[in-house]
């Protein structure tokens, strides 16, 4: 088993959670946890580059560095493993937010707790992008979602509890829709008489799911995967999950733990029910398209640093959604650069929001104002992140937007292209809110003298920072090395396997 490298996004983290459980002091608890996460980090890199080795070399498999291994034979499961472009990209989004959260926690209180159950999210999070057994699959996924409810209820600020049972009831609900549809596909997954399979590749291939199970088993696992991805209704949740969840738990939950939502509806409901996708896709298309622009609206009148944030990765993830239900390549690549470039900028949001917070201790921006001038560094961080959420050309949200817009309007009809104009003038709103933020928050005079005696980042707030800025530009200013890691995905080959 070991030989696959794949399983060592799921040993490291392990032998992290051990190694913290036997600390002694705060400062081993930070060593392991640094540690660990440049080990992900250096991990996920050499995978890219062997992935990309073995591309060059002629190797066109769907899936590389594959691996199974019986787990139950009775059901058929097994711990299967494998990568493809957009599975490289979330783990290298991960590993990366991952290594800056441990140096944004650097003062947390209770540090061993903390982490213990923040590398357990994570090891849900690797396990869930490298598996490509359904039911492996799902039990990575609430592992990621399990650890959620004790890291906001007992590390977060304000309505804390309120906020991690609603989190909790709401993504276990999303979870039940989702076991029903896994199961459905799972007695649907071979041809009459053939032998029953969670493998998505097998699955793909038999293409033995009727047209009529399709119809009801798509519902369920785009709902599924949806209301992780803040899909319009099922999006309450998420702002005050947020806004109550301590400073590294919304970068990994905004960052990383929503892009499990996107990752499955394309993974699971798009790739192995391709005639519902096209069949039901304007009813959901409909529904992230109110996500995308209410959620940009919403954004505009909260006062609060973190809810602000949070509407706006609503909208910002509610166009993941709706560019994956456009069907074509260019759309769905731009789907996946903005899950990158969204987990890049609102890490970098959630970090520096909570930099600012520890020092002024509130996020209310009607009481705060002239703090570049206090804290330069932080400030212009700031500035960087909202200009990468309004789509400066440049920087990773421009890339990822444009992509999207234009493969959206490659549809003729006059529905899809009324819905790509609305999504489309989400940009507008967005540059309200975000220049509205920068101008109370950053600009004019100080507002609280106590303010003036404030101290700007510190190093390992500044690492954090400048980890993230610096992803969020090289997608920007080299967006062709990415669109050509995801594209392969997108190929007329596999597309021919999934009936697209």
């Amino acid at each position: 088993m070991f030989e696959n490298i794949l399983i060592y996004f799921v040993v490291i983290p392990l032998l992290m959670l051990g190694l913290i459980a036997l600390s002694r002091n705060v400062q081993q608890i930070r060593a392991v946890a640094v540690a660990g996460s440049t080990a992900l980090l250096a991990l996920s890199v050499y995978v890219l580059c062997e992935y990309l080795g073995m591309r060059q070399a002629g190797n066109t498999d769907p899936m590389l560095f594959t691996g199974s291994w019986q787990w139950f034979a009775p059901l058929h499961i097994n711990l299967a493993v494998g990568v493809d472009g957009i599975s490289i990209a979330m783990l290298i989004l991960s590993s990366i937010i991952i290594f800056a959260g441990s140096f944004a926690s650097w003062k947390i209180e209770n540090p061993k707790g903390f982490f213990l159950w923040l590398i357990l999210l994570s090891t849900g999070v690797f396990g869930f992008f490298i598996c490509v057994d359904l039911f492996t699959m799902f039990m990575f996924y609430e592992v990621a979602l399990i650890p959620m409810y004790l890291l906001i209820g007992l590390w977060g600020t304000g309505r804390k509890e309120y906020s991690a049972m609603k989190l909790t009831l709401m993504l276990m609900g999303g979870s039940a829709f989702l076991m029903l549809g896994l199961i459905g596909i799972y007695y649907h997954s071979a041809p009459e008489g053939g032998q029953l399979t969670w493998n998505i590749l097998e699955i793909a291939k038999n293409d033995a799911i009727p047209h009529g199970w399709q119809s009801f088993l798509f519902p369920l696992t785009f709902v599924g995967f949806g209301v992780l991805g803040a899909m319009f209704p099922f999006h309450t949740w998420s702002p005050d999950g947020h806004a109550c969840a301590p400073t590294a738990v919304s970068m990994l939950h905004a960052g990383v733990l929503m892009k499990l939502g996107g990752y499955g509806c394309f993974r699971v409901a798009i790739y192995l029910m391709p005639w519902a996708a096209n069949e039901l896709a304007f009813i959901f298309l409909i529904l992230t398209g109110i996500s995308v622009v209410y959620g940009a609206f919403s954004a505009c009148v909260q006062t609060d640093l973190k809810y602000i944030n949070a509407y706006s990765s609503v909208s910002h993830c509610g166009m993941v959604l709706f560019a994956i239900l456009m069907l074509n390549t260019t759309a769905m690549t731009g789907a996946i650069m903005q899950m990158l470039s969204h987990g890049l900028m609102t890490a970098l949001f959630f970090a520096l929001i909570g930099m600012i917070y520890g020092r002024t201790h509130t996020r209310d921006i009607r009481l705060m104002g002239g703090l570049m001038k206090i804290m330069p560094f932080l400030g212009v961080s700031y500035v960087i992140a909202g200009f990468a959420s309004l789509g400066l050309p440049g920087l990773s949200g421009f890339v990822a937007e444009m992509t999207i817009f234009v493969g959206s309007f490659q549809h003729a009809d006059m529905f899809h292209r009324v819905f790509t104009i609305a999504a489309c003038c989400s940009i507008v709103i967005t540059a309200v809110y975000i220049l509205r933020v920068v101008g109370k928050l950053l600009l004019g005079p100080v507002y609280d003298k106590h303010h003036l005696t404030l101290t700007d980042a510190v190093w390992w707030e500044r690492l954090s920072a400048v980890t993230l800025i610096v992803s969020v530009a090289a997608i920007g200013c080299f967006p062709n090395f990415f669109t050509e890691l995801i594209n392969f995905t997108f190929s007329p080959e596999i597309f021919k396997v999934i009936g697209m």
